[in-house]
């Protein structure tokens, strides 16, 4: 019997995201329409809607959509935004990104996640995102400031660029510190280098390339 995409996708949002406290109209909406089985590996896409972080290549994983629906609630985008996100991953939350968004500029490490992004991105009809391959946290430099910056995989400490790549008033969603305990954080940039932090849940997700805590030497 063939999987009800539709009706699964409602059922991931009326009773997976909407419960974990995530109720802004615009983010439920969106994560309603975006077809995430699209953004999975085709052997993922029955499992596309379950509770659970998919493996997707290089030791990367999608954020399950309980995190997605927090993360994209948190950041509070507004039509007019520009956002920076980096982690491309599978490209899904890219498109729930420009869906709420007015550009995204997305950067990931590995080119054959920017790659197949793009494809899913095209077929999903969304062209409100450049894509770029790169390191985030030592190489790449984007062009100008965000309204938004969301790091999609974890940093043991955050990066100084990362909040340099902030308009004031903007604000970065970050997950930081050691796994297995995690911290969703978001930072509000105040103007004259000041930071306003708040921290949201816990969370484990792999380490951003660079970002991994210091190796501890056992004697």
């Amino acid at each position: 019997m063939a999987m009800n995409f539709d009706q699964a996708r409602q059922n991931m949002v009326e009773n997976q995201v909407r419960p974990w406290e995530v109720l802004d109209g615009r983010v439920l909406d969106v994560l309603s329409r975006v077809r995430r089985e699209e953004f999975v590996a085709p052997a993922h896409r029955q499992l596309a809607f379950a509770d659970l972080s998919l493996p997707l290549g290089h030791g990367e994983v999608m954020m399950k959509p309980v995190l997605e629906g927090r993360v994209l609630q948190a950041l509070e985008l507004k039509p007019e935004d520009q956002v920076l996100e980096i982690g491309t991953g599978s490209g899904f939350l890219t498109a729930c990104l420009a869906s709420l968004a007015a550009h995204v500029t997305s950067v990931d490490i590995h080119p054959d996640f920017t790659a197949t992004a793009g494809q899913r991105l095209q077929a999903a009809g969304i062209g409100n995102v450049q894509l770029a391959t790169g390191e985030a946290v030592n190489g790449w430099q984007p062009q100008g400031t965000f309204d938004a910056v969301v790091v999609t995989g974890a940093v043991y400490r955050i990066p100084d660029r990362f909040l340099g790549w902030l308009k004031p008033g903007g604000r970065l969603l970050v997950i930081r510190g050691e796994s297995p305990v995690q911290q969703v954080v978001l930072l509000t940039h105040e103007g004259n280098g000041r930071y306003r932090e708040e921290s949201l849940l816990e969370t484990d997700l792999p380490y951003l390339a660079n970002a991994e805590p210091p190796r501890r030497f056992v004697f």
